[in-house]
């Protein structure tokens, strides 16, 4: 059970907010700016900040759990919120002092929604390699830095940007800096019009502006252990759990519709192909869960999630979730056709489904995780099991 005080009402009030709306977000791809007014009114943006600094003292049982609840409404919001929580894990794990004393009071107070600006021209969504770098003057930092998606972006009230480490450094010494958006000036590029995911409004921003040099987190060059412990962890842990929860929406949907009277009279609920689609359906949300659950306890266990079985579990569950849920969702389309399986205006809401689900393979694309897979692999001769 969760320590979060009425985390379940919270969650509730954002996904009516987010229903009323979704519809139009969706066909304008444009940014749910009520749900996230309401993330802010609930207090869910302070969800991981701890309890003495203002916020709900949450952990990533109660991550995972509110992203699965906002993923069966919308997937976009329910990616929003676990990436600010991504962010803000790693301020209060990593965050100097003066920072966390600063900064996540107001995050718990729905003040600052926090983006992440990890993506380069040069690099992609390569995390562990930066080519702009930071300029140093005494105790200030200078960024000047393109991202070709920022997820919220332009609504973010403050960001975490990776850059090089200042100095003469190689590409692979990255600094993870904060900056509030008062300290920048931000520059907007390209439009947003995606087949999935429209409301996560992932635009292109060039951000330039100087902060002081206590917005580094964890030191410099130190980003490789934030991104091991933190950021990749949660990130797998947060985006799967977005994804079982729009697959887990989608098939609860269709499972009313099946059981309605008007769903009784259109379909045969007693056809063999009909009940081995739904068994398909279920049984991968089912091995997903598990999955996300077992990566769960290692997260949770405190231990060192650099080492090679770990990071083997962490990235399954990844390219599992990823695959798997948008498989469900197809197996769904099949099992009740047309009408209610392709169409706009289904309230099964399949069609949005798979639009969304099929961007969860490209989000820290599935080959680059593959190909880390296969390294580590090698380095576990005894085929050992976290």
């Amino acid at each position: 059970m969760t320590a979060v005080p009425d985390l379940t009402a919270r969650l509730s009030e954002v996904s009516e907010v987010t229903e009323a709306h979704l519809a139009r977000v969706d066909r304008d791809a444009a940014f749910p700016v009520e749900a996230l007014d309401a993330l802010r009114r609930t207090g869910l943006l302070g969800l991981l900040v701890p309890a003495d600094e203002g916020g709900l003292g949450g952990s990533p049982r109660d991550l995972v759990a509110a992203a699965q609840v906002l993923g069966r409404t919308d997937m976009s919001v329910s990616m929003i919120f676990a990436m600010h929580c991504q962010q803000t894990a790693a301020l209060t794990r990593y965050a100097d002092d003066r920072l966390r004393k600063d900064l996540l009071p107001r995050v718990a107070a729905g003040e600052v929604y926090l983006a992440s600006v990890t993506t380069e021209t040069g690099t992609g969504g390569h995390l562990l390699s930066a080519d702009a770098k930071l300029d140093r003057d005494d105790d200030v930092l200078t960024l000047d830095r393109f991202a070709p998606i920022v997820t919220g972006g332009a609504h973010a009230d403050g960001f975490l940007v990776t850059m090089g480490a200042p100095g003469d450094t190689t590409a692979h010494e990255v600094s993870l800096v904060y900056a509030d958006r008062a300290q920048l000036t931000i520059e907007g590029s390209g439009d947003w019009q995606p087949m999935g995911m429209r409301a996560s409004h992932s635009v292109p921003l060039h951000l330039t502006g100087s902060v002081p040099g206590h917005h580094v987190i964890g030191g410099h060059g130190r980003f490789h252990d934030i991104a091991l412990q933190v950021f990749g962890p949660l990130a797998h842990l947060g985006w799967s759990a977005a994804w079982l929860g729009t697959a887990a929406g989608a098939l609860s949907r269709v499972l009313r519709l099946l059981r309605s009277p008007a769903g009784r009279g259109r379909f045969d609920l007693s056809s063999e192909l009909l009940l081995s689609r739904l068994a398909r359906a279920r049984r991968r949300l089912d091995a997903v869960h598990a999955l996300l659950h077992r990566a769960l306890a290692d997260v949770e266990s405190g231990g060192d999630l650099s080492r090679p079985p770990r990071q083997l579990v962490l990235n399954s569950l990844k390219v599992t979730a990823s695959e798997e849920c948008l498989a469900a969702v197809d197996d769904l389309v099949e099992a009740v056709g047309l009408r209610h399986g392709y169409l706009k205006d289904s309230p099964t809401r399949l069609e949005l489904a798979l639009r969304d689900l099929r961007s969860a393979s490209l989000n820290y694309h599935n080959d680059r995780l593959n190909l880390a897979d296969g390294r580590l692999a090698l380095r576990d001769l005894g085929v050992t099991f976290a």
